[in-house]
């Protein structure tokens, strides 16, 4: 019973989300600012405390910790930035994907090419999501779909 409840509650925040999908980016950008502000200030005490044992490890913390604080409080201020960095490293994959893909498909590791070109199209794929990620708009509209896929695997899920 209680997996029922849950699914018809990502279901129905899917739906919400589909339909204001910047509801979906905004509480997601905030949550991820306030992790990644935790770990800037993790860092920059670590890095801190460090500097006694080793200096170019500690200043390599506090720089970490700096970066993390910044883009912590972007993430909360600004959900632009975070569709912005959801993309890139949308893009990031792609690109890997494709060079992972051309080096199977030379290389015929494993026997097969066919794991290279599946890669190849995988990465292809990445590029053009992350185009469309870029949009805060979308970026909530694809996280809807994901509570709402969700949501209806888990309510025709067998125990």
């Amino acid at each position: 019973m209680q997996k029922i409840g849950s699914a018809l509650v990502l279901i129905i925040l899917g739906l919400i989300v589909l339909a204001f999908p910047l509801l979906g980016v905004i509480p997601a950008s905030v949550i991820t600012g306030f992790i990644v502000l935790i770990l800037g200030l993790g860092l920059l005490l670590g890095g801190i405390v460090e500097m006694g044992e080793s200096a170019a490890l500690g200043i390599l913390e506090v720089v970490l910790g700096i970066i993390a604080l910044i883009l912590g409080i972007g993430f909360i201020f600004n959900p632009a930035m975070f569709s912005f960095l959801a993309a890139f490293i949308i893009y990031l994959a792609g690109f890997f994907l494709i060079i992972a893909g051309i080096m199977g498909v030379i290389s015929n590791v494993g026997g097969s090419r066919w794991n290279g070109i599946v890669a190849i199209v995988i990465g292809v794929l990445y590029l053009i999501i992350g185009s469309f990620v870029s949009d805060p708009r979308v970026l909530g509209a694809l996280i809807g779909l994901w509570l709402l896929i969700t949501g209806i695997i888990m309510l025709f899920q067998k125990e």
